[in-house]
C-alpha cells in the first residue's frame, strides 16, 4: 500500500480500548474518562477483519495501543489471534508497563515480538505526580520482565515537561 506521495505503508496502529489504570497529567483527568460502551468499540473479530485486509494490502507490522492495551479484556487470546495472521511479520505493543511484569512470558508467547514503555522520569515522587499513582516499581519491574522475555529491542517513550522532568534526559539515556 502506498500513500498519496509514493511511500510505502506497512505498519498500522490499533487502539484497543480507551481504558487505562493511570491517570497521567497531560492525558487524561484524574477522575478519567467516560468509559465507551462494550459495544462502541472494536470487537476482537471485527479487529481481526481488519488486519487481515490491512495485511492483504501490504501492512506487515501492527502495534496495539490504547489507553493501556494490556487492561483489555482476554488482551493475550487476541494478541496470539492478531500474530498468527498471515503476512504479519511484526506485531508490537505501547504500554504504561504497570502490568507487564506479570504478563511478559505470556506476551511472548503470544507472539508479540517487542514492546514500547511509556515512562515520564525516573524519580518515584515525579512518577506519583505525574501519573497519580505511586507504580513506579511495577513499571520498572515490568521492564525487566520485558528484556527477560525478550520482547526487545525495546522502545522509552517520554512526554518530556519543561520544569518536571527535562533534567532527566541523560538519566533515560
Amino acid at each position: 500500500m502506498k500513500d498519496r506521495i509514493g511511500r510505502e505503508i506497512d505498519y498500522l496502529r490499533i487502539s484497543v480500548t480507551d481504558l487505562c489504570n493511570l491517570r497521567c497529567i497531560y492525558c487524561m483527568p484524574e477522575d478519567g474518562v467516560c468509559k465507551i460502551k462494550h459495544n462502541d468499540i472494536l470487537s476482537f473479530e471485527e479487529i481481526l477483519l481488519l488486519v487481515e485486509i490491512f495485511s492483504e494490502l501490504g501492512v506487515k507490522k501492527i502495534r496495539l495501543t490504547g489507553g493501556e492495551p494490556l487492561v483489555r479484556k482476554n488482551f493475550i487470546e487476541l494478541a496470539e489471534k492478531i500474530a498468527n495472521v498471515q503476512g504479519i511479520k511484526e506485531l508490537t505493543i505501547t504500554t504504561n508497563g504497570i502490568l507487564l511484569g506479570d504478563m511478559a512470558n505470556d506476551l511472548k508467547r503470544a507472539g508479540i515480538n517487542r514492546v514500547n514503555i511509556s515512562i515520564d522520569t525516573l524519580q518515584k515522587e515525579k512518577f506519583k505526580k505525574i501519573t497519580r499513582f505511586d507504580r513506579l516499581e511495577d513499571v520498572l519491574r515490568g521492564l525487566d520482565a520485558a528484556i527477560s522475555a525478550d520482547l526487545t529491542p525495546i522502545k522509552i517513550n517520554t512526554v518530556s515537561m519543561k520544569g518536571l522532568n527535562t533534567n532527566e534526559v541523560y538519566d533515560f539515556m
